[in-house]
């Protein structure tokens, strides 16, 4: 999982006319940065054959996220009284626990400020849980733009490298993430692949799919790229940019490459932006950014552009 720092109240996503939409209020500036370091050097975790509840208290009331990958909840651990967040995912055959593990030997190799990081591992007949940092205020995955969340462009600015920061790091370790996503739905689910052969899968969030995925073809590291720009588009306007009707609609959207800045949403936003997201949401894989063109790409790297947007966002604050 990528974090990004984001202590703003959670935000919901409504759906009308079939697009996610959201209602605009004068921006405020905000205090995103750097996201906090785990409060704990990095660990290679092997699973134990031991009863969770023997060194940590799982919290049930306090529900972190879910969804087909199993579901999460704040716990504590005993000794030390550490916060955690414990991710109980069900695995009762070979091959469901073989997939387990396979996360818990990525997440192993992935030591970076903006990968969320594994503590420990129990395993049991029926699952896995997997216990993890706990990120304050929830994960940017997790939200989306409503009237109480006043995301401005420079936040989505700070966000996004976070992000590419992260993606850049997995690249380099040749590690996919292929579940990068708004998580409008509460998935805290991770998807990671070591891509020593080339892969194809068939799942995801439909609306974050990139093409290659939706016609079964290869994946790499573009795909990735692909899902970023749609997470760049929705966290700028709060609209999806392919999202139909339903899922078919969706689908055929994403193959056609059908969409634009033309809503009132980008009225504001700035022309370095919009080229960025043109430069991710290109059909063909070869033609796309990569984790490290992205970081330099003039939205995420041109400190006077910074600075003319937080002078918009002063100039909304004062009017």
């Amino acid at each position: 999982q990528i974090k990004a720092k984001d202590d703003k109240d959670k935000a919901k996503q409504s759906v009308k006319g079939g697009k996610a939409q959201k209602k605009r209020k004068p921006q405020d500036s905000s205090d995103a940065g750097p996201p906090p370091t785990a409060p704990f050097d990095h660990r290679i975790v092997t699973p134990k054959p031991h009863q969770i509840a023997t060194y940590y208290t799982i919290n049930r009331d306090e529900v972190l996220g879910g969804g087909r990958f199993g579901q999460v909840y704040k716990c504590m651990e005993n000794s030390s009284g550490l916060t955690l967040a414990a991710k109980i995912i069900k695995a009762k055959s070979q091959k469901e626990k073989e997939v387990v593990r396979n996360e818990i030997q990525v997440m192993n190799q992935l030591n970076h400020a903006n990968l969320i990081q594994l503590y420990a591992a129990f395993e049991s007949r029926n699952d896995i849980i997997l216990v993890m940092e706990y990120v304050e205020g929830g994960e940017l995955f997790d939200r989306i733009i409503d009237e109480n969340y006043n995301l401005t462009e420079l936040d989505t600015v700070l966000f996004i490298r976070q992000i590419c920061e992260g993606l850049q790091y997995m690249h380099k370790n040749y590690i996919l993430h292929l579940d990068l996503k708004v998580n409008v739905n509460r998935k805290l689910s991770d998807l990671l692949y070591k891509p020593r052969e080339k892969l194809r899968v068939n799942f995801g969030t439909p609306e974050f799919l990139a093409p290659e995925v939706i016609n079964y073809e290869f994946v790499s590291f573009p795909t990735d790229m692909w899902s970023l720009g749609v997470i760049t588009y929705m966290l700028l306007s709060g609209l999806s940019p392919f999202l139909g009707d339903d899922d078919n609609e969706t689908l055929n959207n994403i193959l056609a490459c059908q969409w634009n800045f033309e809503e009132e949403e980008f009225g504001d936003i700035s022309e370095e932006a919009k080229d960025f997201i043109t430069r991710l949401l290109v059909k063909s894989k070869s033609w796309r950014m990569s984790a490290t063109e992205s970081l330099r790409h003039a939205w995420l790297s041109d400190q006077n552009l910074h600075y003319r947007l937080h002078q918009k966002v002063k100039k909304k604050t004062y009017m």
